[in-house]
């Protein structure tokens, strides 16, 4: 007798598209979720036709593409598409939809299935900054996400024509990002942090050497990243100092300040931390830097080069502790390797008692992990001796259960 598998099944998005010019990033979108293993069927408005062909989405879907409530009427599509989804993704999501979702109207197919979803609905909002901040738009956004609603916080950057400013669409790795945590956790974006100024460092630093080479690690501010796009997704006004990062997009909702070394970043985030909050040190610090700089590129044909001598760069962690504020909180991050005689956890334990921290969470790297991955594991101690267990899932979601604990 022989027994069949049936596969799991792929999880259901349905992607909406507004009529905005930025409905030409629902492509790459669309692209990111479908490579990714999940079914994706585009619902896109009249108005987004008018950018981007019924054709195009049809392509990189591999499914049919309507727009209106009267195609296939026998399978009862305006009903059937959001009972049957897993998560609603909205993007672009225009000032227009954002106002038709927020009263009910249903006058196609995208609204329609607004209506019939009961799944994590994602709308990511993208216009221009006048009709952002407008009232309506604010009154509107604060009707949805008091129903459940994910109205994502828009980027700033270029718009339409000259202009610049907040309301541009954020980049679509962010959005399947946000739209991969909702997936795993459907409660992960609650608007707990409002009205909270939150500082995270990200990234490695590098020390110079010379004007090429310098010391540095592998981080590659992912989580540093993730960290600070959930924070801003929950509310909180974030400050992200960022040290080198792999080319990585700024989150949208955040303000970005780069460093390059370790004493800038101390620096940075010394000022940071002197409204936040919430302090995060989520960066890669080089524990040594050269105590001088060569001031011309060190050759291989230099006969006898000088030796490179180190010395030890500040402790930040520590230092922000000990000048805390009343009542902030303060996180670090340890990347660890066990030994012969002291496994991951025991140095942690350690760490989180020599910094005096609130907490500490704790990731074990090496053989692809932490570093220069998609997803991470850890744990989470805390002052009080409590100890929880972080399962291997995106950055975004680690960041997601870190913040459920400062909420709390």
């Amino acid at each position: 007798m022989t027994l069949s598998v049936e596969a799991p099944a792929r999880p259901r998005i349905v992607l909406g598209v507004g009529g905005g010019i930025a409905a030409y990033k629902a492509c790459e979108v669309l692209r990111r979720l479908t490579e990714s293993g999940h079914a994706v069927r585009v619902v896109p408005t009249d108005g987004a036709l008018k950018f981007v062909g019924a054709a195009t989405f049809e392509a990189l879907s591999g499914q049919p593409v309507h727009a209106d409530v009267f195609s296939d009427v026998p399978s009862v599509q305006h009903v059937k598409l959001g009972q049957d989804a897993d998560l609603v993704v909205v993007a672009p999501a225009t000032a227009n939809l954002l106002a038709k979702a927020a009263h009910g109207l249903a006058d196609d197919l995208l609204t329609n299935t607004l209506l019939t979803a009961r799944c994590p609905v994602l709308l990511v909002p993208a216009m221009h900054t006048e009709m952002w901040e407008h009232p309506a738009t604010r009154a509107n956004v604060a009707l949805l996400r008091s129903r459940g609603v994910v109205v994502a916080e828009p980027a700033s950057g270029r718009l339409t024509g000259k202009d610049t400013g907040k309301g541009r669409l954020p980049d679509p790795a962010e959005i399947v990002e946000l739209a991969r945590l909702l997936l795993a956790r459907s409660d992960a974006l609650p608007r707990d942090l409002e009205g909270r100024h939150v500082a995270i460092s990200a990234g490695g630093t590098r020390e110079a050497l010379d004007p090429v080479r310098y010391l540095g690690n592998r981080s590659s501010g992912r989580q540093g990243y993730a960290l600070a796009r959930v924070a801003a997704q929950r509310g909180a006004r974030v400050t992200l100092v960022a040290a080198h990062t792999a080319d990585l997009a700024p989150p949208a909702g955040v303000d970005l300040v780069r460093v390059g070394d370790a004493r800038e970043l101390r620096e940075a985030m010394q000022v940071a931390a002197e409204t936040a909050d919430v302090v995060v040190m989520a960066a890669a610090v080089a524990d040594f830097r050269p105590v001088a700089r060569n001031e011309h590129k060190i050759k291989k044909t230099d006969r006898d080069p000088d030796p490179v001598v180190l010395t030890r760069n500040p402790d930040i962690l520590a230092g922000l502790v000990a000048g805390r504020r009343p009542g902030q909180v303060i996180v670090g991050f340890a990347a660890e390797t066990g030994d012969a005689e002291t496994g991951v956890l025991d140095h942690g334990r350690a760490k989180l008692a020599r910094k005096g921290c609130d907490w500490l969470v704790v990731n074990a790297v090496g053989d692809g992990q932490a570093f220069e991955v998609e997803d991470n594991a850890g744990w989470l101690l805390s002052v009080d001796g409590s100890e929880t267990p972080i399962p291997h899932g995106s950055k975004a979601h680690l960041a997601s259960v870190l913040w459920d604990a400062i909420a709390r």
